[in-house]
């Protein structure tokens, strides 16, 4: 198991993202932009997630050279960022994003089997190397905070340079995993994905990624206007993600008292909560924190169970393929439809009532999940765990 270099990749993949949604809204609106304009070019960067990464599973499926296309994804994102500098024209942002993401999303998919492959299907395993982009998460959202007050939104730009030149770098050193063997005949992937648990998995996936639309796109504009400081945004950031790495830690005790579908059903639910608590409470610094210590279940229990469900769904040469679908209509489909439908609500229908639709959007998930993913439905993989 490869551990330094796989989390040293994680580590700046998830700063990149941590510049993105804690930081890069809040440059977009210095240079001019609007609500809409700032929820349509977040919109685009998830739209790239629906085509890129079946796009580069296919490429790296028909080559055999995963961590090749890694490589030069990285490479490629690193470059096509870099046009960002020289311009603050809307449609031209647009375009470069456009781009850039494109080539940025291609990695994580790849990395993403290539580790649950060397840790041998294990989430506790995958949890110990995953809990390095939440550090570097973290590390972005403090260290970026206090500079930002004092300086310029500016620094982004070169923050997010930063950390894509430091996911180039580790991209050059991940090994590459041995596939698995299998001799069973593939089913089909598109039968596959129409199976009743599998469709509605995928369904309440994108569901989940959509409810988290307002929070990704304007959750530090929200608290900007709100009185926040910088810092205090960036603290407040990083405490939902320390909170986290708590949960990667004991994650796999959890799992061996309440199965995966259990904890699929306490995620959306304290979702739906998590969202009506943001929404209604901005001022009640509290309440916002506690709705940070709900990120360790809405994100961190939600993804490290989604990504085993995925692996057990998605067997043999369908692996690879599924972690792409799963970003592709999780990440991809969800956060598109996130970002278009709260920076089309934030000015018309307010803050309150843009969270409130998040959290209708999760619990209808939760309806999803109480109703379709049960155990004993036949023809389907059923996920480990007692009290399913």
């Amino acid at each position: 198991m490869p551990y330094w270099r796989l989390s040293g990749f994680y580590f700046f993949y998830f700063s990149a993202l941590g510049v993105l949604v804690s930081w890069l809204g809040l440059y977009f609106k210095q240079i001019g932009f609007d609500a809409a304009q700032i929820g349509y070019i977040t919109a685009i960067m998830y739209l790239s997630r629906i085509v890129a990464p079946n796009v580069w599973a296919w490429a790296a499926g028909y080559s055999g050279q995963r961590l090749w296309i890694v490589k030069l994804a990285s490479l490629l994102a690193l470059i096509s960022f870099t046009a960002a500098f020289f311009t603050t024209d809307f449609w031209w942002l647009a375009l470069v994003f456009l781009l850039f993401s494109f080539f940025w999303n291609a990695a994580l998919p790849q990395v993403e089997a290539a580790t649950m492959q060397h840790s041998l299907g294990e989430t506790s395993v995958y949890s110990r190397v995953r809990l390095w982009g939440s550090v570097g998460f973290i590390v972005v959202a403090i260290g970026l905070g206090p500079i930002l007050d004092v300086t310029s939104y500016w620094w982004v730009l070169p923050s997010l340079f930063v950390c894509l030149l430091g996911i180039f770098i580790f991209s050059l050193i991940i090994p590459e995993s041995q596939a698995e063997a299998s001799n069973e005949v593939a089913e089909p992937l598109l039968r596959l994905m129409m199976r009743p648990r599998v469709a509605a998995f995928l369904l309440v996936c994108l569901l989940m990624q959509a409810s988290h639309g307002p929070y990704y796109t304007f959750y530090s504009i929200y608290l900007n206007e709100s009185g926040y400081s910088g810092t205090a945004i960036g603290l407040l950031w990083a405490f939902g993600v320390v909170c986290e790495i708590a949960v990667f830690l004991w994650l796999h005790h959890v799992k061996r008292h309440i199965g995966l579908r259990h904890i699929l059903l306490i995620s959306f639910s304290l979702a739906a909560l998590r969202w009506l608590l943001i929404g209604f409470f901005p001022q009640q610094v509290w309440i916002l924190i506690f709705a940070q210590v709900l990120h360790a279940v809405t994100f961190g229990v939600y993804h490290a169970t989604a990504i085993e469900m995925v692996h057990k769904f998605f067997t043999g040469r369908h692996h690879c393929r599924g972690q792409a679908i799963y970003g592709s209509i999780s990440f991809g489909i969800g956060g598109a439809l996130g970002s278009f439908y709260s920076g089309l609500l934030w000015k018309q229908a307010g803050a309150t009532m843009t969270f409130a639709i998040a959290a209708g959007l999760a619990f209808f998930a939760f309806i999803i999940v109480a109703v379709f993913i049960r155990p004993g439905n036949s023809g389907d993989v059923v996920a480990s765990g007692p009290g399913q």
